[in-house]
C-alpha cells in the first residue's frame, strides 16, 4: 500500500498535474479533495470530465465516473456486494477505493487517453427493437454502424502509418530524387547506345554482355543458395549438439535414478493428470458455463435503468436476509451428529480447498519452468550464433574457473622456474664457452705434441671409441628397462581384470534382475497409459457431445427469447395503434364541437385550408412580381447607370482639384525664387 501511494505522489507531482505534494500531506486529503483529483485525473485522459464537483450533484459525479471507468474497463476487485461498496465508497469518497483507482489511472494514462478518444466514436448507441421497425431509423442505425467500421478501418490504417515512420514529404523526395535519377539514367543510356552504334558487330557484343550479367546473377544466387545451405547446416548441428546434450542429460539421470524412483515419479505424474481430468478442469468447465450462461441471459435481455437496477438490488438484499435466515433455523435444528459431520465436511472443504490452491500452484510452476526453460533455449542459441560456441551451465563455469585458477598458479609458478633456469643457462653458457676455450687450447697442445711425437690423430680416435662404447652400453640399458617394465605392466593389468571381474560379477547379476523388472513395469505403465487414454478420450467425446447439445439448447432458448420479445413490441405497437384509433373515432363520432375539434381529421383538414389560402395568397404576389419586373429591371439598370455617371464625374471634380493644387504649389514656388 505505501509504494502504491508513493508512486500516485510521485506521478501528481509531475506534469501536467504539478500537485507537490508529500507522502502525509496526500494521505491528509479529505473526501471531497480525493473526489477532485480522481474528476482531475479523469479530466486529464478525457477533457470532457474536467469539471469542478462542486458545481454538480454528488450522484451526478458518482455516476459520471462510474460511466468512464466502465469504458476505459476499470474492474474493481471483489465480488458483488464488494460492487456495491465500490460504488458507496466513489460517491463518499473512501480513500480504500479512490487509491486503487488513481494507481491504475496513473499506471497507463496514455493507453486511456486514447481507449476515451475512441470511445467518443465507438461505443454504440442502443436503439430498442420498436423504434427499428421504422425503415426510416433502421436505415440510419445501418448507415451509423458502417460509419464506425470505416472509422476502424481508418484508424488502423492510421496506427500503422504512425508506426512506419515514413512522411508524406520524406516520399516526396524519395520520388522526386529517384525521378532525377531515373532522368540521368536514360540520358545516360541514349549516350551509351549512340556510343556502341558506331561500332562493329555491336549487337553480337551487347547479346555476350547480356549472357555475362544473366550468368554473374545465376552465379550470385548459387552463392546466396550455398550460404543458405552452410546456415542451415549449421543450424541442423546447433541442433544435433543441443539434442545429444540433452540426451546425454537424460542418460545422467536415468543412470543415477532408480526404478522405484522412476515409477513414483510417474505415479505422482498420473495422480495429478487425473486429478486434473476428473475434478479440476470438469469444476472450472462447470462455472465457465455458468457464467458464459448469466453472460448470454444479460445480453439477450434489454436494457436497464436506474429505477430496474434498485428494484434487483432490493430483491437480491431480500433473498439474501431469507438466506440467512434459513441457515439459522438450520444451525438451530442442528444435532450433535450432525455437528460432527459438520466438522467433518468443514474438513473436507478444507483439504479439498488446499488441494486445489496447491494443484495451481504446481501448474503454474509448471508453465513458469517450461517457460524458462524455454527462454534459456532461446538466449543459448542466441549466445552461440553470436560467439559459435555452447554456453556453459552454472556447474561447468565454476569447473572452468576453478581450473583457470590452478592453471594460473601453476603458470606463475612454472614462469619462476623459467626465470631461475634463464639466469642457470646464463651462467652455464659462459662456463661453456670458457672451458670450449681451453678446450681447443689443449687440443691444440695436444696435436703439437702427437706431431712431436709422430701419433697425429691418436686421441680423437680413442674418443670416438669411447663414445661408441658409452652408447652401446646406454642402449643395452634401456633395452633392459624396457623389457622390465612390460613385463610388470602385463602383470598389473591381468590382476586388475581379474580384480575388476570379481567385483563386477554381482553388480551384472542384480543389474540383470533390475532389467527384468525396469522391462516388466514399462510394459505395465504402457497398458496403464493405454488405458488411460481410451478413458480420457471417451470422456473427451462425451463432454464435447454435452458441450454440443448444451449450446444448441442455449441457442434455441435465445432464438425463442428474442421472438417473444418481437412479437411482445409488435403487439405493443399494434395496441398503440388501435387506441389511438379507437380515440380518434371517438372523437369524430363525438356530438360537442369541442371533441371534433381534437380529431386528426378536423385538424388535418384546417391545415389543408390554410395551406390552400396560403398557396393562393402567394400565386397572386407571384403574378405581381413577374408584371413589375421588367419595369423594376429597367429602373434598377437606370439607377446602376446613373451611379457610374456620378462616380465619373467625382472622380473628374477630384483630379481637377488635384491640377488646381499643383499648379498653386509651383506658382508660390517661382515667387520664392523671385524673391531669393
Amino acid at each position: 500500500m505505501g509504494d502504491q501511494i508513493q508512486f500516485i505522489v510521485e506521478k501528481l507531482n509531475q506534469e501536467p498535474f504539478r500537485k507537490n505534494y508529500n507522502l502525509i500531506s496526500f494521505d491528509s486529503l479529505e473526501s471531497l479533495q480525493l473526489l477532485q483529483l480522481l474528476s482531475d485525473v479523469l479530466g486529464e485522459i478525457d477533457p470532457k470530465h474536467a469539471v469542478d464537483i462542486r458545481e454538480e450533484p454528488p450522484e451526478q459525479t458518482a455516476k459520471r465516473m462510474l460511466n468512464l471507468l466502465g469504458i476505459l474497463k476499470y474492474k474493481p476487485p471483489g465480488t458483488v456486494s464488494d460492487l456495491s461498496a465500490f460504488r458507496q465508497g466513489l460517491v463518499t469518497g473512501s480513500k480504500p477505493v479512490i487509491h486503487p483507482v488513481l494507481h491504475w489511472l496513473l499506471q497507463r494514462t496514455n493507453e486511456l487517453k486514447k481507449r476515451a478518444y475512441l470511445a467518443r466514436f465507438l461505443v454504440k448507441l442502443e436503439v430498442p427493437a420498436e423504434f427499428l421497425q421504422d425503415d426510416t431509423v433502421a436505415d440510419f442505425n445501418k448507415q451509423y454502424e458502417e460509419l464506425m467500421e470505416a472509422f476502424k478501418n481508418l484508424h488502423k490504417e492510421h496506427e500503422q502509418l504512425k508506426i512506419s515512420g515514413l512522411s508524406t514529404a520524406e516520399i516526396r523526395r524519395d520520388i522526386s530524387a529517384m525521378e532525377e535519377e531515373k532522368d540521368q539514367l536514360a540520358k545516360r543510356v541514349e549516350r551509351l547506345k549512340k556510343r556502341v552504334e558506331t561500332v562493329q558487330n555491336h549487337q553480337r557484343m551487347l547479346e555476350i554482355a547480356r549472357q555475362l550479367r544473366l550468368e554473374k546473377e545465376r552465379a550470385e544466387s548459387l552463392a546466396q543458395q550455398e550460404q543458405e545451405q552452410k546456415s542451415q547446416s549449421f543450424h541442423a548441428e546447433q541442433k544435433l549438439q543441443r539434442a545429444q546434450v540433452q540426451l546425454k542429460e537424460m542418460q545422467h539421470v536415468v543412470a543415477d535414478s532408480k526404478p522405484e524412483s522412476l515409477m513414483k515419479k510417474l505415479e505422482e505424474e498420473i495422480n495429478f493428470n487425473s486429478y486434473l481430468v476428473t475434478e479440476k478442469i470438469p469444476r472450472e468447465m462447470e462455472s465457465k458455463k455458468t457464467s458464459v450462461y448469466f453472460l448470454q441471459k444479460v445480453v439477450t435481455e434489454p436494457a436497464m435503468t436506474r429505477d430496474d437496477v434498485t428494484a434487483v438490488e432490493g430483491e437480491i438484499n431480500e433473498l439474501k436476509a431469507q438466506m440467512n435466515q434459513l441457515i439459522e433455523k438450520r444451525m438451530m435444528k442442528y444435532e450433535p451428529t450432525d455437528s460432527k459431520f459438520s466438522m467433518y465436511r468443514q474438513q473436507a472443504s478444507i483439504i479439498s480447498r488446499k488441494k486445489e490452491a496447491k494443484a495451481e500452484e504446481l501448474q503454474a510452476a509448471k508453465e513458469e519452468l517450461s517457460s524458462l526453460e524455454r527462454q534459456a533455449q532461446q538466449k543459448s542459441s542466441q549466445a552461440h550464433e553470436l560467439e559459435g560456441s555452447e554456453v556453459m551451465t552454472e556447474d561447468e563455469f565454476k569447473q572452468y574457473v576453478s581450473k583457470l585458477r590452478s592453471k594460473n598458479t601453476f603458470y606463475k609458478k612454472k614462469r619462476l622456474e623459467i626465470a631461475e633456469i634463464t639466469v642457470e643457462y646464463g651462467i652455464l653458457q659462459r662456463t661453456e664457452e670458457l672451458l670450449r676455450q681451453r678446450h681447443e687450447a689443449i687440443q691444440q697442445q695436444l696435436q703439437a705434441i702427437e706431431e712431436k711425437k709422430g701419433i697425429s690423430g691418436y686421441s680423437y680416435t680413442q674418443e670416438e671409441l669411447e663414445r661408441v662404447s658409452a652408447v652401446k652400453s646406454e642402449m643395452d640399458e634401456v633395452k633392459g628397462h624396457t623389457l622390465d617394465n612390460m613385463s610388470e605392466m602385463v602383470k598389473k593389468l591381468n590382476a586388475m581384470v581379474a580384480e575388476k571381474k570379481a567385483s563386477l560379477a554381482p553388480v551384472i547379476k542384480e543389474l540383470r534382475q533390475l532389467r527384468q523388472n525396469c522391462q516388466e513395469l514399462t510394459q505395465e505403465r504402457d497398458e496403464k497409459k493405454i488405458q488411460y487414454d481410451s478413458c480420457a478420450a471417451g470422456l473427451e467425446t462425451n463432454r464435447s457431445a454435452l458441450e454440443q447439445e448444451v449450446k444448441g439448447l442455449l441457442e434455441e432458448c435465445a432464438q425463442e427469447e428474442s421472438n417473444y420479445r418481437y412479437i411482445n413490441c409488435l403487439k405493443r405497437a399494434l395496441e398503440m395503434q388501435l387506441q389511438r384509433a379507437k380515440e380518434e373515432m371517438k372523437a369524430y363520432v363525438s356530438p360537442e364541437a369541442q371533441e371534433r375539434r381534437k380529431a386528426v381529421r378536423e385538424q388535418y383538414t384546417r391545415i389543408i385550408l390554410e395551406q390552400e389560402n396560403l398557396g393562393k395568397k402567394l400565386r397572386e404576389k407571384q403574378k405581381v412580381v413577374r408584371e413589375s419586373h421588367g419595369p423594376n429591371m429597367k429602373q434598377m439598370k437606370m439607377w446602376q447607370d446613373f451611379e457610374q455617371l456620378m462616380q465619373c464625374k467625382r472622380e473628374c471634380f477630384l483630379k481637377q482639384q488635384n491640377q488646381a493644387a499643383i499648379g498653386q504649389v509651383i506658382q508660390e514656388g517661382g515667387k520664392d525664387r523671385l524673391v531669393l
